[in-house]
């Protein structure tokens, strides 16, 4: 039996939290395929939807991809194109890792054949399932807050100088929601006690772009959290919910959320 295309969770309230990247299932026989350290699939956002998992109490819903990004990033445009002007980009299907080395064994990349059949089989259906969520959200809220929860490593040097901060909130620049909604989260995260970041390294990506839409009554932001905030970025799998980091980090993103659901515009 093929895994589910996604966990979705439905809630009552305004607040969505998309997860895209958290997934670990491969396509099937897509693993003989990729490089010995591809394999384990170091680019995930790793166990997010158990670090969210209050988000149900808070009546938000949660809708989390079960596969992974090196099967098709759903925080792409349907093309695939790079999110900003000369940012080097993996692709739909991306090839490249966040180090910038090789996801695939030579010879073993995807053409544009099977790139489409991805498409069609991942891509567009969960696509179609987050836009009805969206759709039905504000038919019954009357407006909608999406929440594109993602996680990252604290150093990328292929990709940025330096370490991240711990908090990195993406809104297109102040574009993607109302100003009252970004100063209340920005409120929040000034307040945690970890260091915080405003559209500064990461400014929206695909789904942020496209459901940011607040004269409509779309408000949408995007949240890179640092993993070592609530894992063991040696050892991201043996992670479990006890882990000391995670409980200290909890209690921030339960009022963030309670702040989101709560928010009216």
């Amino acid at each position: 039996m093929s895994a589910p295309l996604a966990l979705t969770i439905a809630g009552r309230g305004p607040l969505i939290i998309n997860i895209p990247h958290a997934g670990t299932t491969l396509a099937s026989g897509l693993s003989e395929r990729l490089t010995d350290d591809a394999r384990q699939l170091p680019d995930t956002d790793w166990h997010l939807p158990f670090l969210y998992h209050f988000a149900a109490y808070c009546g938000a819903t949660l809708i989390a991809a079960t596969h992974s990004r090196y099967v098709i990033d759903l925080n792409r445009d349907r093309e695939g194109q790079p999110l900003y002007p000369g940012d080097p980009d993996p692709g739909l299907c991306p090839l490249i890792r966040f180090d910038g080395e090789p996801i695939y064994a030579p010879g073993c990349e995807p053409n544009e054949a099977e790139v489409e059949a991805r498409r069609a089989r991942w891509w567009d259906p969960y696509q179609d399932q987050l836009a009805q969520l969206v759709s039905d959200t504000r038919a019954r809220c009357g407006h909608v807050v999406l929440l594109d929860a993602h996680s990252v490593r604290r150093a990328l040097p292929a990709r940025f100088e330096g370490a991240l901060p711990d908090l990195n909130l993406a809104t297109c620049d102040g574009e993607s929601c109302a100003p009252s909604m970004q100063d209340a989260v920005t409120g929040v995260l000034a307040e945690s006690g970890y260091s915080h970041a405003v559209n500064e390294l990461f400014k929206g990506g695909y789904t942020t772009q496209l459901y940011g839409q607040p004269k409509r009554g779309l408000h949408a932001l995007q949240l890179e959290l640092v993993q070592d905030c609530y894992l063991d970025e040696a050892d991201p799998a043996g992670w479990a919910p006890s882990h000391p980091q995670a409980q200290k980090i909890g209690p921030v993103l339960r009022k963030l959320v309670d702040t989101l659901v709560s928010w009216k515009p």
